[in-house]
């Protein structure tokens, strides 16, 4: 559906007649929508928020609900789960022209007249019944190296941050597309009525990381109903600005003051059709049943002293990683569907050795723990966790190389992603690059292929779900070719 298909699909015969000129305002009722459609009873606005589309999903889903780890800025997959032994050997020897052929380089880097190969400094170890090579940075998620599938061949077309960030997130590198986070709660809805289906989390980071902006579009519901919107919820005692009663107002005074307002909106649209209205509605009562939900989420007073010690002493201070992987798992247990968390300061193109172990020290015992976590409250199985940044990072050094020190330009050509949960077979390691760690040499996987794999996780043939958008039939994984991931599906 488009705009006009949804303007269509509340127009009134009052509006119709109105129009034409006649009086006949007696006889209006609303064509509704599919979504409107699937939800049952006498008030199918009230009976459920957002239920799914009709006929969705359209398969038997192995994941309900999915929890997105962006870590915003393009780790490195030599330094973390990419392990190429061979480099020593060629320490401060020039790539060869050969393995670089064709390369689009940033101008960070394309001055420089040598591309020194830096080998990663960090020790790399093999964990687990798989025997997965994992960086030392990594002890904690190494832990879990079992349950994730590590795939080494994901590869993008954008490779600067602001075009690669929504390439990764809505499938296009033209802004005004949908997040996959809005067409997952467009097309799946939510199982509860006090939380939005789409849920943002923006962690802090460490102040010695220079780090790249977040951008709306990353989370934006695009050409779908705004409804669909990301909800970011804030750091701190304050999780949703304005959220609060002010001193005064009682929740039956603010009941009162909405019912009112809802009526008015009511006779807006009746007025002029315009759905957006309808979603005005919607957020104000999401609102005011988050005025009590909200509360009750961020309240980590009733969690057990083994599992704040699970996640680490960082769990305590609000708005960290650790306290954001807690609260997304409180956001699973109440089946919200999408939670997205932006953790930023991964563009190490300098000073990378030390600026890396602080991001790593930083999201590695929560990315342990979630997995962890969700799995003794049963909740892995139908929850599916992605850890992504962007882009992966050279093999040669941007600026000086040392033994000690050395930094990486930006690299689309090949990096790692894990997944893990709902739909995934754990123990997996898929993909393989060049001893260089340059080029896919076994098993690419574009991002199209990467988000059709995660829908197909969720019940939705990628294919199938399409939005009518400008003149086209709009999907997440666009036109080209794309291809679900099956070696990697339990």
């Amino acid at each position: 559906m488009n705009p006009s298909h949804e303007f269509l699909n509340h127009f009134t015969r009052r509006q119709f007649f109105s129009g034409a000129g006649l009086a006949l305002g007696g006889l209006a009722f609303n064509l509704l929508a599919p979504r409107l459609r699937a939800a049952k009873g006498p008030d199918a606005l009230n009976a459920r928020v957002h239920p799914p589309l009709a006929g969705f999903p359209h398969f038997a889903p192995k994941a309900k609900r999915i929890i997105y780890l962006h870590m915003n800025g393009g780790p490195s997959q030599l330094d973390t789960f990419d392990y190429k032994p061979k480099l020593q050997e060629y320490f401060d020897v020039e790539l060869p022209d050969s393995i670089r052929q064709g390369q689009r380089i940033t101008t960070m880097t394309s001055g420089q007249s040598r591309f020194p190969v830096a080998p990663s400094i960090f020790p790399f170890k093999q964990y687990g019944q798989s025997g997965a090579w994992v960086s030392d940075l990594l002890p904690w998620t190494a832990k879990v190296v079992d349950e994730l599938a590590i795939v080494r061949s994901v590869h993008t077309n954008a490779i600067n941050h602001d075009p690669a960030c929504t390439f990764l997130m809505t499938g296009s590198e033209i802004p005004g597309k949908a997040s996959i986070g809005s067409w997952i709660s467009y097309g799946l809805g939510s199982d509860n009525n006090d939380l939005p289906a789409f849920v943002v989390l923006t962690p802090r980071f460490s102040p010695k990381v220079a780090a790249q902006a977040l951008f709306t579009r990353m989370w934006s519901s695009g050409f779908l109903p705004t409804t669909h919107n990301g909800v970011a919820l804030r750091a701190g005692a304050d999780p949703v600005l304005f959220l609060e009663n002010p001193n005064g107002v009682d929740p039956m005074t603010r009941r009162t003051m909405l019912d009112a307002l809802n009526q008015f909106n009511q006779r807006a649209h009746a007025r002029h059709g315009d759905p957006e209205t309808l979603t005005r509605i919607a957020q104000y009562e999401m609102a005011f049943r988050m005025q009590t939900s909200v509360p009750d989420l961020t309240d980590f007073s009733g969690e057990s002293a083994a599992t704040l010690d699970m996640y680490g002493p960082d769990v305590k201070t609000p708005g960290s990683f650790a306290a954001s992987c807690l609260l997304a798992r409180r956001l699973a247990e109440r089946n919200v569907r999408v939670v997205q968390i932006n953790h930023r300061g991964w563009d190490q193109h300098g000073t990378l050795p030390e600026h890396l172990k602080i991001q790593c020290l930083d999201t590695d015992r929560g990315c342990y723990a979630l997995i962890a976590d969700l799995k003794q409250r049963g909740l892995l199985d139908d929850t599916l966790v992605v850890w992504a940044g962007e882009f992966g990072r050279t093999v040669y050094s941007q600026g000086t190389l040392t033994k000690t020190n050395y930094g990486r330009d930006h690299h689309p050509r090949c990096f790692t992603v894990w997944l893990a949960g709902g739909g995934v077979k754990g123990g997996v390691v898929y993909g393989e690059t060049d001893d260089f760690s340059y080029n896919i040499v076994r098993d690419p996987v574009s991002l199209h292929d990467l988000n059709a794999t995660l829908l197909h996780c969720l019940g939705i043939d990628h294919l199938r779900f399409t939005h009518r958008a400008q003149g086209l039939d709009q999907r997440l994984t666009g036109v080209e070719p794309a291809k679900v991931v099956k070696a990697i599906l339990a």
